[in-house]
């Protein structure tokens, strides 16, 4: 359970900097992965935002020293990172719905936010159909945008992006640049980006009927990859069938699967049938070690 080991790994480092700034890179490191990966499998896996995780439990341990203490407001302020006591005011309320002022009084409705721990759970849910495939290198292309998981924006901003794309008519030029019957499909996580940055493309396979002329072009190297399917679903539904295949990855499949996950390069395949939608998920991986 290494993969496990390292999530919480990455939480006793969050927990033990909590009075201060927490430094994302050095979060990422303890869970030996990127930032980008490790806000994006922390998102998955507990359904919110590693920074409202580290601000939910900022102000539970505020709230603690204002209930037992007489520290000053500006001095909270300081010891939980914040750079003005009107920042921090906000962060709390936000938290508590009441102003830290408000929570120094007697019988003050406040709530903790328990610290998270990652470990294997038996849910006897559904099947999860995969299957592992290897891959040369090939090359994709197609419209990039970056987006930030700091606040979880992403997961809202990348629906939009593909509507935009749909309705302005650049996803039906990137389908008849392809040259062929093709469909459009999204990559992500294919290059360093600054803090929790991240690339996203709408793309094509690129072949030599391709005419790239003013889009991303995207080198995909050999690989073996574990590819995941859901079930078919209504067209509106997609966004939130996707994020629900991805959040599996982590939460049902990756915890017991004898591969660990490689950083980057992390696909999203589109299909119809009947009508209906259905996604792969495409991730690399490489086989565990023997110890």
């Amino acid at each position: 359970m290494e993969w496990l080991t390292n999530m919480n790994r990455a939480i006793d480092y969050i927990e033990k900097n909590l009075c201060g700034k927490i430094d994302y890179e050095k979060t990422a490191r303890e869970a030996c992965c990127s930032v980008y990966h490790f806000q994006r499998m922390f998102t998955f896996m507990t359904n919110i935002t590693l920074s409202e995780y580290v601000r939910r439990r900022k102000m539970t341990l505020a709230a603690f020293d204002l209930q037992t203490s007489n520290i000053k407001i500006l001095d909270l302020a300081l010891n939980y990172g914040y750079e003005s006591p009107e920042a921090f005011t906000r962060a709390f309320q936000s938290v508590h719905g009441m102003p830290p002022t408000a929570a120094r009084k007697v019988g003050a409705d406040i709530k903790a936010f328990p610290r998270i721990s990652f470990q294997l759970t038996v849910k006897g849910a559904s099947e999860m159909k995969y299957k592992i495939v290897e891959k040369k290198a090939f090359q994709v292309y197609g419209i990039e945008e970056i987006f930030d998981t700091r606040d979880g924006e992403h997961l809202k901003d990348i629906p939009d992006f593909w509507t935009e794309k749909l309705k302005n008519g650049e996803y039906e030029k990137l389908l008849k640049s392809a040259g062929f019957p093709s469909t459009v499909n999204a990559v992500c996580g294919y290059r360093d980006c600054e803090g929790t940055c991240f690339p996203y493309m709408l793309c094509v396979l690129k072949t030599p009927l391709s005419d790239t002329k003013g889009y991303t072009v995207v080198d995909v190297p050999e690989a073996t990859w574990a590819v995941f399917v859901n079930e078919p679903h209504n067209m509106e539904d997609t966004p939130k069938a996707v994020q629900e295949l991805n959040a599996r990855v982590y939460t049902d499949w990756l915890p017991t699967a004898n591969y660990d996950l490689i950083d980057g390069y992390d696909f999203e395949m589109y299909y119809s049938i009947d009508g209906r939608c259905y996604e792969e998920v495409w991730c690399r991986v490489t086989p565990k070690k023997e110890k």
